[in-house]
Formats: structure tokens, C-alpha cells, sequence
């Protein structure tokens, strides 16, 4: 009763958080669909409102972003939640089901190299990088590790330090008597601060993108950024504004006092009256700022009638509270108003009021001035000297920059040292900052200010200190992005997809029949297969489906199509514990045990093959997990969260029901069904004495395979080879076809594409390798210009480049999708896949020679793990040029592989769960006799399993879309050879590498360790 109880808790625990999710779910869709009204109201124009020519998709991110750190949602006395907050516990939508845009960016570690190195010209050291850089393409190590490497080869003893030594910012770490191994460290240690910094960095600068929720994660392994940005609808703007470098600038500031300034601020708050950009905001008091009299800076502020200002309340003033004369911080404004003081400042009539070389820059984040304000931003004006001057100074001089307390007041400072030249021109700057009222140097990069501290007296030697009432965080940061001037590393975007809107519309009504679909034929199998105890599958298959969104929408995963069918596929594999059980029970009512015994008997039987079956399913799992890139490795997260609830849906909450229900003794619980009450029933097949029949057709097959592989080959998807891909959707007038596009592209694109029709009318699959080796920026335009010319030049129709690209036109050709794998991280990706797929092998190999303590039982399992994946490439082989799909090897290949993997090793370790049950049982037989009757007494379970597996992936194969067709091909194929080795390879392989295969233990403990477990 006590484990009885423990399971009722758990279950009413998990589904108290699952319920709780959705209910944060459902607050999240609330806020977002007042956004969306907004939005349309803000695209149709309201009246008298600066907001009016904002589109719908900018209203919404505006709203949103507007409200993303306010409180949205209150549990009394426990929670606020901001609707960040909310957004993170929500089960979001992966860029394939919604649209938008992803990207891998490597971050660009020669350049760093080369700076550290003082930009040396020395020529072992310059034909080490290029090593490197060669090395690279087809190595899975680190640059700084390859570049080592290319440098110890050529170098003839000649040591590292020196090239490094040189450097002021490394002379603490490395002197002329450095080993290379400590130089090595260093470089290291550098280049993962780099890379942690750009990575920062771009997140604050795709906040500024205008997306909607983006997700930006480091792979620090790799050096690789990964972002997924929701909506983009010009991904060339995108790619640009994610390659560019951060630009770290120094400014001379305009003060608030300055002649002209806040006589400005009156004419254009008045200037945009008349120009009828809003009308004049009711403000009855405003929040004044109160300044410290020392350095300047905002300490607190207080509530003033907006009477006693003397700049009246226009649209502009009503908005921007204008701070008090003789500071660089010109004036501040609520944050979700930002944007709008923005496009007035920059109006080209009330800009004209202002000077000439004002350039108006905002604070790099909010800021609450004073107790019980809201967070807004400081407006800020930077002088230029002349309308197009560049920055007096920039970041490339920093030598140093550290975060530390003045050794006499505690006060926490940043710590500043400038190069030689750095130190020239900073000297200048300050000297004429000082002697002009100790005037604010503004600290900007990528077009936002950090910090503007007061300069009090020239700085000549190159060394500063910046304070200014910095908390040790603060110091910090501005610490790091100070080092970001001396931090070259560029970013380059080595792998991108995009996906439109309308497709991702589809893709979404597509899962979603698949997932119903899915379910509902499981339902109806069940309850037609074993009737009451069918019942008992569907409440436990329902809490599963309950439990696994609840539990991904809790965990913040990203669920894409990959993870749909994920889903679709636990589901089915969830039927698998239900079938070895009632399977069991059944045995046991067949042998004369009354309902209560064999109930009992048949879960206490079933729990070892269960847990092996799950155990090695998860293996796989993890493994994906670990080597797999963006959806893949989502795919591998969905699986391994629905192994682990279908375990304890299907036996222990399944197990809690039947208990419940059959302790009354007037209720009966059916295991079957009338029109199959019997089947399976009485098998008696000499299976092992088939064995070599089945041997000659698997070799047949795999020979057919093998053949075809190395005469025809295989097609490898573009995340394999590296090349640009584009789904392309053509208006019925277009008439287009395969051949047609394939021949006419050739000669536009310096080589003939791989061009495949898709399952859309008049939609095709187009790859090119086209400009993929030409790391050169703007390629990806320059490829889809390419494609533009030459689909005009076979249709002889004109159209609009832009219309192709954003699919804004019904008249024209769209790209539905995209994607462009360089070939570094194809070559990586390729070999992950192979590594992924070794690892997997030999963690089951070593996990059935624990379970099993023979390995022999191995050898059976890879033994058919091995004649599988022959079988499933032979036949992608065999019918690449076949079926209306793409069977193309690529990573959802590797996942439905391994999968595959998974789902053989689990019907292999149920048939040998049995044989060595059996082998302790049944002594007097001989051992093929055992091995006959345990592959007859599971045979059962072997079909319906495979039969329920079945059923979901068929859903996916004809409701799935072009993309994932592929994948549940390959899923399909995998099931039946997995069904089919589990019988005909492993169990004869382990017959023949022995004859005797009895344990040598004693005869009291025949038992499994979780028979036990079970029992106790």
C-alpha cells in the first residue's frame, strides 16, 4: 500500500505541474493576442497616435517587447511573472512549425591569433594559420589546438612564447621561457573569453533585431553560436546584422547646458506638433531626476507638477522628461516609448533644429531612476565635430581592461591601458575634455552607450580608471566590454535555414493530423486487441501525451517537427510496456492462474525486459542528445523525456488502475477479445532451424545494397556535402518541372544542381554547391540572384527578386525555405554522425554484456544492429531515384538510424529477456529447443509492437510534410528489418558463436535483479 501510495502521489504531483504549465501557457497566449489587436490597430492607424505607421508584425513585437519585464501575471503572496517570465515556461514553436530564421555562426579565432601575436609577419607563424585554416575543414579540433599543431611541425624547435611575449596584455601569463603547453593554455583561455563575449554581445544585438522571443545558445565545444530568430522576413538584413563586428567607439558628449541644446528640445517638441505626429500628452507630474553634485550622475529622483517645467508638453516632451541643465545625460524616457521619441529625434525637420553634428544615442539598457519609477532609457548626445566624422578614438587600441576596488576608498573601478597610439589620441581627448569643465566621454558600442564617465584631468600615460558608484557586477561588465575592443573575432554564419511563414502554417496543421491520427488508431488497436485491459492503455497513453507536453513546455523546449515526431513516436513506443505486459498476463491466464495471480505474475515478469528495452532506447537517445545540432538534438531530448513518463505511465500508473479496478471481486477485466483470443497462441516455428534460409536473404539483401552503394552511391543531404538548398514554390503558370530546372540552372549556377520535386504541386527541392567554398560576405544573395536569373531565363517571365525572396507575391516564384551548410561544419556534422552512431554500438554492446553476463548475447545484438543499418542504407540506396521523397542521408537519417537502433535493440533484449528466463527453467531441454519456444512465447509481443510502431509512423509518412518524409521512410523501413533481425539474426548469431548458453550459478538464483527489485 505504502508504494501504492507513493505512486498516487507522484502521479498527482507531476499532474499538478503539468496543469500549472498549461495554465501558464494559456496566460501567455492571452498576452499575445492583446498584442495581437494591438498590432492591427496600430497598422490601421489610430488616430492621433505617434504609433500609427507601425506594421502589424512591428506592433506586436513593440507591444511585447514593451511589456517584457512587466509584471503580466500574479500569483498572490508566491509569484510575479513578467511575461519573459511566462515565455520561458511555455512550450514554444521551433522556426520549421512558425517560420523565421536560424543560424550556426563560428566565431572567427585566426583574426584573435593574429592579434595576440601583434599582427607578427613571421612565416612560420603566418603558414601555421594557414595550416590551420586547411586543417580545419576536415578536423573536429578547436582552432587554437590545429594552429598549435601547425606550429609545432614547422617551428624546428623554435618556441611559441616568442611570438606571444610581446604582447602587453600577455605579459603577465606568458614570458620568453613559456612552454608552448602554457602558451597553448593561454590561447585557450583567451579564445573561450572571445567567444563567450561575442556571444553576449549578439545577444543584446538580436534584441535590438526586432524579434519576437529569439533563442541564441552557445556551443562553446564547437565555437559555434546557435540563434533562432521567429518572423524575420528579410534574412539578408538579418545575416548582415549577425556578421558584423562589434564596433567599440570613445565620443566627445554635448551637455544639456550647452548653447542651443535645450532651446532645441522646445523647438522640436513644438516642431512635431505642428507636423502632427500626436497630440499634447495630459501629464500632471513628471519624474524629475536628482543629480550627484560631484560626478553628475543620476542618483535618485523625484515627482514634480509637469506645470513647473518650462518646456511645454508636446508630443515630444510629453514622452522625453528633459534632466536639468549641465550634464551629458540629455534626457530619459519610459522604455516602451523608446522607439517612438526615436523616429521624432530622427524626423529630418525637427532633426534640423538641432545641431548639425548631434548624433543622438541611448543607454545600452533601462534603467529605474529612482525608487518607484519605471525602467526607461537616458538619452544621450554624442558630438561628431561634423555631420559624417568618424569616432576620435576606438576599441582596437585597448591593450587591458579589468574590474577591480580603489586600493584607498574600496570604490569599485575599471582599470584602462591604451597602446602607444591609443594612448596619443586618448591623451588629446581628455586634456581638452578637462580643460573645457571636466566634460563626459560617452563609451559606446554597436550605436549604444555603456557608460560616460567625467574626465577630471588629462590622462597622458595611456592608463585610466573609470568609477562612478559601480557595484561589482557593473564594473564588471563594462570591464568586458571594454576587452571587446581588443577582441577581434569576427563572426561568419557556416550553416543557416529559413523557413516562411506559410510553410511553417502548414507544417503546424500537418503534425498536428499526424498526432491525432496517431493516437487515435493506437486507441482503437488497443481497445479492439484487448478489450478492458485496451481501456486501461488509452487513460495511460492519454496521461502521456498530458505529461510529455506538460514536461517539455516546463524544461523550455523548442519543439519542432523532429520533436513532433518524437512524440508521435513515444507514443507508440509507450503501447510497447502495455503489450509486454497484457502479452504476459495472458501467458499466464493461458497456464490456469486465476485473474488476481496472473495479473500479479505478468507485471512482476515483465519488469526486466521493460527496463532493458527502455534502458538502451535511452542510450541512443543520449547519444543523439550529445552529438546531434539544433532540432536533432530536440529530437533526442522529446525521446528520452517520453521513454522515462511512458515507463511511468504504462507500468506503474497502469499498474495502480488494474489494481484499483480488480479490487472488487464482481469487476472482471478482459485481455482480449473474441476474434483474437487465441492468436499467437499455440506458436510452435523451429525458427533457429531456419536460420541459415534467413542468412542467405539477409546477405542477398545486403548485398543488393552494397552493390548499389558503391555503383550509384547515396544522395547526402546539404548538412552532409555543404551547399546552399532552396524549397521553391512556382504559380500554376509557371508549368515547371525537375529536368526542366535541372538543365536550365546548370548554366547559371557553374554546375547542375540536384533539383527533386517535393509532395506540393508545382514545388521543388533545389541544391547547389554554388559560391559554398567563397567565404566571402553576401553570398547567399548573390546565389539566390543566380537562381532568379536563370528560372526568368527558363520561364520568360519577369519578376521581382525581392517578391521571390520574401514570397510576397502570388504571381511570382517564392522560396518557401532555405538552408546553406558550409562545408567545415558538413564535414563536422558527417562526422559526429559516424561517431554518434560507434558510441551508440558500443554502449549497447556493453550494456547487454552487463545484463546478460555473456557476450555472446552481444555479439547477437550488433550482430543485427549491424544487418539493419546495411539493410536501411542498401535501400535508401536501391530507391533514391524512386519514391516521389528524398531519401537523402543527413542528420533527421542519423536520428531515424539510431532510433531504429534503439527500437531493434528493444525487441532483441525482450527475446533474450525471455531466453535466459527460459534457460533456467526448462533444463532438460536442449538449447535450441529453448530458443524456439522464447522466440514463439514473444512472437506476439513482436508484432503488435511493431504492428502499434507501425501505425504511428505510417501517420507520419503520408500526413508528414516533404521534410520529415524521409525520416519516417527511413523509421518504417527500420521497424520492419528491426522486427524481422530481432528473430532471424540475433538469437541464430548467439545460437552459433555457442552451444551452451546456461549460466554457471548456483540453482537458487535463477532471478533478475529487478525481479527482485519487484518484488520487494
Amino acid at each position: 500500500m505504502q508504494g501504492k501510495g507513493l505512486i498516487r502521489f507522484f502521479a498527482i504531483l507531476i499532474a499538478v505541474v503539468c496543469l500549472f504549465q498549461y495554465f501558464l501557457m494559456w496566460q501567455t497566449n492571452r498576452i499575445e493576442a492583446q498584442a495581437d489587436e494591438y498590432a492591427q490597430l496600430m497598422a490601421k492607424g489610430a488616430e492621433g497616435s505617434v504609433e500609427r505607421y507601425l506594421s502589424e508584425k512591428e506592433g506586436k513585437s513593440k507591444y511585447l517587447d514593451s511589456i517584457s519585464q512587466d509584471t503580466v501575471f500574479r500569483i498572490p503572496l508566491l509569484a510575479n511573472y513578467t511575461y519573459n517570465d511566462l515565455k520561458d515556461a511555455t512550450l514554444n514553436l521551433g522556426l520549421d512549425l512558425k517560420g523565421g530564421m536560424s543560424a550556426a555562426l563560428e566565431v572567427d579565432l585566426k583574426e584573435l591569433i593574429i592579434a595576440l601575436a601583434n599582427k607578427s609577419n613571421d612565416k612560420t607563424f603566418r603558414q601555421a594559420l594557414a595550416d590551420a585554416d586547411a586543417a580545419k575543414a576536415t578536423s573536429q579540433s578547436d582552432y587554437v589546438t590545429l594552429f598549435a599543431e601547425a606550429y609545432q611541425k614547422l617551428a624546428n624547435g623554435k618556441k611559441m612564447s616568442k611570438l606571444f611575449s610581446i604582447n602587453p596584455s600577455l605579459r603577465q601569463d606568458i614570458n620568453a621561457e613559456s612552454s608552448d603547453a602554457e602558451v597553448v593554455a593561454v590561447l585557450r583561455e583567451k579564445a573561450n573569453s572571445t567567444v563567450s563575449l561575442t556571444f553576449e554581445m549578439l545577444k543584446e544585438r538580436i534584441d535590438r533585431l526586432g524579434v519576437v522571443q529569439p533563442n541564441v545558445t552557445l556551443d562553446a565545444n564547437r565555437d559555434l553560436i546557435l540563434v533562432e530568430m521567429p518572423g524575420i522576413e528579410n534574412p539578408e538584413r538579418a545575416r548582415k546584422f549577425l556578421q558584423q563586428s562589434a564596433k567599440l567607439e570613445f565620443w566627445n558628449t554635448y551637455r544639456s547646458s550647452d548653447q542651443g541644446i535645450s532651446g532645441a528640445f522646445i523647438l522640436a517638441d513644438q516642431k512635431a506638433s505642428s507636423l502632427g505626429l500626436g497630440e499634447a500628452a495630459a501629464v500632471e507630474q513628471v519624474w524629475e531626476p536628482v543629480f550627484d553634485s560631484i560626478t553628475g550622475e543620476v542618483i535618485d529622483s523625484t515627482l514634480v507638477d509637469a506645470s513647473s517645467l518650462d518646456a511645454g508638453q508636446g508630443p515630444l516632451l510629453s514622452l522625453l522628461t528633459l534632466f536639468p541643465q549641465g550634464s551629458s545625460q540629455l534626457g530619459y524616457v519610459d522604455r516602451k516609448k523608446k522607439d517612438i521619441v526615436n523616429n521624432m529625434l530622427t524626423n529630418k525637420e525637427i532633426a534640423s533644429v538641432f545641431p548639425n553634428d548631434i548624433m543622438f544615442l541611448w543607454s545600452h539598457k533601462p534603467e529605474q531612476i529612482g525608487e518607484g519609477s519605471e525602467f526607461g532609457y537616458i538619452l544621450y548626445g554624442i558630438k561628431k565635430g561634423s555631420a559624417n566624422a568618424d569616432a576620435p578614438l576606438e576599441g582596437d587600441v585597448v591593450v587591458d581592461a579589468s574590474a577591480s576596488p580603489d586600493p584607498t576608498t574600496g570604490e569599485m573601478g575599471v582599470s584602462l591601458t591604451m597602446n602607444n597610439k591609443g594612448a596619443k589620441t586618448w591623451g588629446q581627448i581628455t586634456t581638452t575634455a578637462a580643460a573645457n569643465g571636466n566634460r563626459e566621454v560617452a563609451i559606446v558600442l554597436d550605436s549604444m552607450v555603456y557608460s560616460a564617465p567625467r574626465v577630471n584631468q588629462p590622462i597622458t600615460g595611456g592608463r585610466s580608471s573609470i568609477t562612478g558608484s559601480f557595484s561589482v557586477q557593473e564594473a564588471t561588465d563594462l570591464s568586458k566590454i571594454l576587452s571587446v575592443g581588443k577582441l577581434p573575432a569576427k563572426t561568419r554564419i557556416i550553416q543557416e535555414s529559413t523557413v516562411g511563414p506559410s510553410l511553417g502554417k502548414e507544417n503546424i496543421s500537418r503534425s498536428i493530423k499526424s498526432l491525432i491520427w496517431g493516437v487515435g488508431l493506437l486507441l482503437l488497436f488497443m481497445v479492439f486487441y484487448y478489450g478492458g485491459a485496451g481501456m486501461v492503455s488509452i487513460v495511460a497513453l492519454l496521461a502521456n501525451v498530458f505529461f510529455i507536453f506538460g514536461a517539455l513546455a516546463n524544461f523550455g523546449t523548442v519543439l519542432t517537427i523532429p520533436g513532433i515526431a518524437g512524440i508521435i513516436l513515444t507514443i507508440g513506443m509507450a503501447v510497447d510496456a502495455n503489450v509486454i505486459i497484457f502479452e504476459r498476463i495472458r501467458e499466464e491466464l493461458r497456464s490456469g492462474k486465476t485473474l488476481l495471480a496472473s495479473i500479479k505474475d505478468g507485471f512482476q515478469h515483465s519488469y526486466s525486459a521493460i527496463i532493458d528495452a527502455n534502458v538502451t532506447t535511452i542510450l541512443v537517445a543520449l547519444v543523439l542528445a550529445r552529438f546531434g545540432l539544433g532540432p536533432i538534438k530536440g529530437f533526442a531530448v522529446v525521446l528520452i523525456i517520453g521513454v522515462l513518463l511512458s515507463l511511468f505511465t504504462a507500468v506503474l500508473l497502469g499498474k495502480l488502475i488494474i489494481d484499483w479496478w480488480t479490487a472488487k471481486k464482481e469487476n472482471n477485466l478482459t485481455l482480449w477479445t473474441p476474434p483474437v483470443k487465441n492468436a499467437f497462441a499455440k506458436m510452435n516455428v523451429d525458427w533457429i532451424g531456419k536460420r541459415k534460409i534467413a542468412y542467405v536473404a539477409s546477405g542477398i539483401l545486403i548485398a543488393a545494397g552494397l552493390v548499389s552503394i558503391f555503383t550509384s552511391g547515396l544522395n547526402y543531404g546539404v548538412d552532409f556535402k555543404g551547399g546552399y538548398q532552396y524549397e521553391i514554390s512556382f504559380p500554376e503558370a509557371y508549368n515547371m518541372s525537375a529536368d526542366g530546372l535541372r538543365t536550365g540552372l546548370g548554366e547559371y549556377l557553374e554546375g547542375t544542381p540536384v533539383v527533386k520535386a517535393v509532395d506540393k504541386a508545382n514545388t521543388f527541392n533545389i541544391t547547389t554547391d554554388y559560391l559554398i567554398d567563397n567565404t566571402d560576405e553576401g553570398n547567399a544573395a548573390r546565389v539566390i540572384s543566380k537562381l532568379a536569373e536563370g528560372i526568368t531565363a527558363i520561364s520568360g517571365k519577369e519578376f521581382s527578386e525581392q517578391a521571390f525572396t520574401l514570397g510576397s507575391s502570388d504571381d511570382a516564384p517564392k522560396i518557401l525555405s532555405s538552408a546553406v551548410v558550409g562545408p567545415t561544419i558538413a564535414d563536422d556534422i558527417k562526422k559526429s554522425s559516424v561517431l554518434a552512431a560507434i558510441i551508440a554500438l558500443i554502449l549497447i554492446f556493453a550494456y547487454i554484456a552487463i545484463r546478460f553476463s555473456k557476450w555472446q548475447y552481444s555479439m547477437g545484438a550488433i550482430a543485427a544492429l549491424v544487418h539493419d543499418t546495411l539493410v536501411l542504407l542498401g535501400v535508401f540506396s536501391l530507391l533514391k531515384n524512386v519514391l516521389p521523397f528524398s531519401l537523402d542521408i543527413d542528420q533527421a537519417f542519423i536520428a531515424a538510424l539510431l532510433t531504429v537502433i534503439g527500437y531493434s535493440i528493444n525487441d532483441t533484449v525482450v527475446v533474450f529477456d525471455r531466453i535466459r528466463e527460459y534457460l533456467g527453467i526448462y533444463t532438460s531441454k536442449t538449447t535450441d529447443e529453448v530458443l524456439n519456444l522464447a522466440i514463439n512465447s514473444t512472437f506476439s509481443r513482436t508484432i503488435i509492437t511493431s504492428l502499434t510502431t507501425l501505425f504511428v509512423v505510417t501517420i507520419l509518412l503520408v500526413f508528414g510534410g516533404g521534410s520529415i518524409k524521409g525520416f519516417a521512410f527511413a523509421l518504417f523501413v527500420g521497424v520492419l528489418v528491426g522486427t524481422y533481425s530481432s528473430i532471424f539474426v540475433a538469437t541464430p548469431v548467439l545460437r552459433d558463436l555457442t552451444s551452451d548458453l546456461r549460466p554457471k550459478v548456483r540453482k537458487d538464483s535463477k532471478k533478475s535483479v529487478f525481479s527482485k527489485a519487484a518484488n520487494g
